[in-house]
């Protein structure tokens, strides 16, 4: 909302700087985004007068104005067919910066021969001086505009800039942010004159108006003004609307726009001769229905949208725009003055649904009070009959079904005090409210009775008046209180905290955390799950999903960061290793689903070399297995491997991850019938973990284990198993004897001389005591009891 600050004085005395006035209406909620003065880049225009016009000699298109600058005269070439002598212009000197017409970027006049003419000035358009988009003709000053004075001087004015918010639909006026100031200022508020002079038969007896749809349109007020003289707007006029930020383009067009924001009600003029069967029917439109509005676009309407029409047919969209069909021109003589409330709901759902956003469907949408529309046509009226020549019909048609009680309002003062945290006395209640324009009236012992002012349609329950008292009285006057009490102690979360650790465990590790949406499509699921599970145990469905994409609420993580995976192969070479820790939700029969605290991670590409570049050796499931094992250290706990099946995962390329004999996840290679169905060509590799299964573990304390002082004895043995015998039972039988610290698989071999059906496992093991140096002699006889035990248990033997 742009509020030009000759325009707000016209209603009340500003008496505060400015910087005080900003600062005082943004404290009260009235922020000012931004402080604007209109002709502060004039320098070298001023106000000129046209002595002489002539043709120019060389160009039938151009003339010769000659301009009376007060201290001397100057001729320049003129193309505008609107320049006539005894005009008061805007000109500018060489050297002034202006806007290109032609191209709308800032330039510098510069002197210049125009087909022969030497030309050291220019008589400037609205566009030129950034006033408007308007280039056609040259701007027109008042004929008491001074000449040779400043134009930045004469014309120049402060905006301000005001963010409105939506519960405040009468500061989209100028009158409203009067009302704000006067309140903030100690001042009082002028209200513009609505009384006019009635003329010709009574309007009652010549039109009429019908409400067929009263739950949309609580309230439509109709004048007539004849005799109407179609021509351009005062300049006063016109040079509030530009400031405002609104073209001017007819006295009549001109004054709906005027009265809307000088006092928020939108007004529409129809030509009166254009109204089919001297009757408007607010209805709602008809299947099929199609309007062309006033800006040249045929729009088709639906039941849900409300419409102004005539006997035959929709003239106009309710609280949007006019239609061509009853369009006011400059051969109209007689208007009918539209001044109406409807229903702010269904004016926002036209709006998006036409795409057609309007000044007045702002103002509409957020509910401007029925009462308003009365005083905007009368307004409108008065200034139509000054204006425009016009004969006002006697009389004004109101249709008001929905009438409403004035708002009445009981605020206790301890209610009041437990609000604004101080006791206000009476006078200050009553004087603040009444600033404001609300009535205030002192119900001992201990109650005012509040009536609301019709245009504070925000303003319904005791909390509401408060806010009044608070915002006028100043925020910065409230007293504060610091906080008191004890804190609360923590409550611990071990779900939560897990959570965080293991995403700083796996971003530690390299791997990189996504977040995606919890809901998603049968589709992808499908792509990841069996069939059958889908089927028997379907996730829960969004009763108004956004899109059909996400619709379900996801039972595993999978699909999304597959989904995420295929995105940044788009766009990224070498090794991708993603995790997402987040709840998947497990269906229940009757019930509502098990929401279960999960972590997912795949791992794919080439792994990098020393300076992180792909190296051209690929990833296999050891690497996803390496963050696994990276995070369970972290966490303390020891876990196993096991074979294992999945749908989504390649036969024997699965492993279950146990603690203890407890499943909490799996590792294995994503299907490559899988990974094609989210367009990955690639091997990838793929973890879970059930972190709800870990949280009762990690919490439990971790016993010591001594350091030795003493030097480990470390050696490597290779041994010869059977295929069906597992690396980690052999590792299990080694690290089971008491001078074995650790024991580490480094190699696996098949092939000749190792038997067909067997397998070469190579282990690092280091020996170590916690009370002396090993000998010699201690290790060999350590070395041949493992050999022993391996050979008896799983029919190990020593290879060559």
């Amino acid at each position: 909302m742009r509020v030009p600050l000759k325009w707000l004085s016209e209603y009340v005395d500003i008496n505060l700087p400015l910087a005080e006035l900003t600062r005082r209406l943004t404290m009260a909620g009235t922020e000012v985004n931004a402080v604007e003065t209109s002709g502060g880049d004039w320098e070298k225009i001023s106000v000129a007068e046209v002595v002489d016009v002539s043709p120019h000699p060389n160009a039938d298109r151009l003339r010769l104005a000659t301009v009376n600058l007060g201290d001397e005269q100057m001729t320049v070439v003129c193309g505008a067919p609107n320049v006539a002598a005894g005009q008061k212009v805007a000109f500018a000197r060489v050297g002034a910066e202006l806007i290109d017409g032609h191209t709308g970027e800032p330039t510098i006049l510069k002197a210049a021969k125009i087909r022969g003419v030497e030309s050291a000035g220019m008589v400037c358009s609205e566009k030129e001086l950034g006033l408007s988009d308007y280039h056609e003709g040259i701007l027109v000053l008042p004929d008491d505009a001074p000449v040779g004075m400043p134009l930045a001087e004469y014309l120049g004015d402060t905006i301000l800039d005001l963010d409105i918010t939506p519960n405040r639909p009468d500061c989209l006026s100028v009158l409203g942010i009067a009302r704000e100031v006067a309140a903030l200022s100690g001042g009082s508020v002028r209200e513009p004159p609505t009384d006019y002079q009635e003329a010709g038969r009574p309007i009652k007896e010549r039109f009429s108006v019908e409400i067929a749809d009263r739950d949309l349109c609580p309230r439509y007020c109709a004048a007539l003004i004849e005799g109407l003289q179609i021509g351009p707007s005062p300049p006063w006029m016109q040079e509030r609307l530009l400031a405002a930020g609104v073209r001017p383009i007819s006295n009549v067009v001109d004054v709906t726009n005027y009265v809307m924001l000088e006092v928020g009600q939108p007004l529409h003029a129809f030509d009166f001769s254009l109204i089919s069967g001297r009757k408007i029917i607010v209805r709602r439109a008809r299947s099929g229905e199609v309007l062309v509005t006033l800006d040249g676009t045929e729009r088709p309407l639906n039941r849900d949208m409300l419409v102004i029409a005539d006997a035959k047919e929709a003239v106009a969209v309710a609280g949007l725009m006019g239609g061509t069909a009853s369009e006011v021109t400059e051969t109209t003589t007689a208007i009918l003055l539209e001044s109406a409330n409807f229903n702010p709901a269904n004016i926002r759902r036209t709006s998006t649904g036409l795409k057609l956003r309007t000044d007045a469907s702002v103002r509409f949408e957020k509910g401007l009070s029925p009462e308003l529309a009365m005083v905007g046509v009368r307004r409108a009226v008065r200034l139509m009959v000054e204006l425009a020549a016009g004969r006002a019909a006697e009389g004004i048609i109101d249709v008001y079904p929905g009438k409403r009680r004035e708002t009445r309002i009981t605020v206790t003062q301890e209610r009041l005090r437990r609000v604004l945290g101080l006791q206000l006395p009476t006078p200050q209640v009553r004087q603040t409210l009444m600033s404001l324009g609300f009535g205030c009236r002192w119900v001992p012992p201990d109650r005012y009775v509040v009536r609301v002012p019709y245009w504070r349609t925000d303003v319904r329950i005791p909390d509401d008046v408060a806010e009044e008292l608070a915002r006028i009285i100043g925020y910065d006057e409230l007293p504060m209180t610091p906080l008191g009490g004890a804190i609360p102690p923590a409550q611990p979360q071990p779900s939560r905290e897990l959570r965080e650790r293991v995403k700083d465990i796996l971003a530690a590790a390299g791997m990189q955390e996504v977040i995606a949406y919890s809901l998603t499509n049968l589709e992808s699921l499908a792509k990841v799950l069996p069939p059958e599970e889908v089927r028997q145990r379907p996730p829960l469905r969004v009763a108004n999903p956004m899109s059909h994409q996400q619709e379900y609420l996801r039972t595993t993580l999978r699909a999304s960061l597959l989904e995420t995976l295929a995105s940044n192969l788009r766009h990224h070479q070498g090794r991708i290793a993603l995790f997402e820790v987040a709840r998947v939700y497990l269906p229940r029969p009757e019930e509502l689903p098990e929401e279960v605290e999960s972590l997912a991670g795949v791992v794919t590409g080439d792994r990098p070399d020393r300076w992180g570049q792909p190296a051209g050796e690929a990833v296999d499931l050891y690497d996803a297995k390496a963050y696994l094992e990276f995070l369970f250290d972290r966490l303390g706990l020891a876990i196993s491997y096991h074979d294992g099946e999945d749908f989504a995962l390649v036969p024997g390329r699965t492993a279950e991850v146990r603690l203890g004999d407890q499943r909490v996840g799996l590792v294995g290679q994503v299907h490559p019938e899988v990974a094609a169905a989210f367009d990955i060509e690639q091997d990838v590799y793929l973890f879970e973990v059930n972190l709800e299964a870990l949280v009762p573990e990690v919490g439990k304390p971790r016993l010591y284990q001594p350091l030795s002082r003493f030097p480990a004895v470390e050696e490597d043995i290779a041994i010869v198993v059977d295929e069906g015998v597992t690396a980690a039972q052999v590792q299990a039988i080694i690290e089971a004897f008491p001078l074995v610290q650790r024991a580490a698989l480094f190699d696996v071999y098949r092939g000749p001389p190792v038997p067909a059906d067997k397998k070469s496992l190579a282990y690092s093991i280091a020996y170590q005591s916690l009370d002396h140096t090993l000998s010699e002699a201690e290790v060999n006889r350590e070395r041949r009891r493992i050999l022993d035990r391996l050979k008896g248990q799983v029919g190990a033997v020593l290879r060559a």
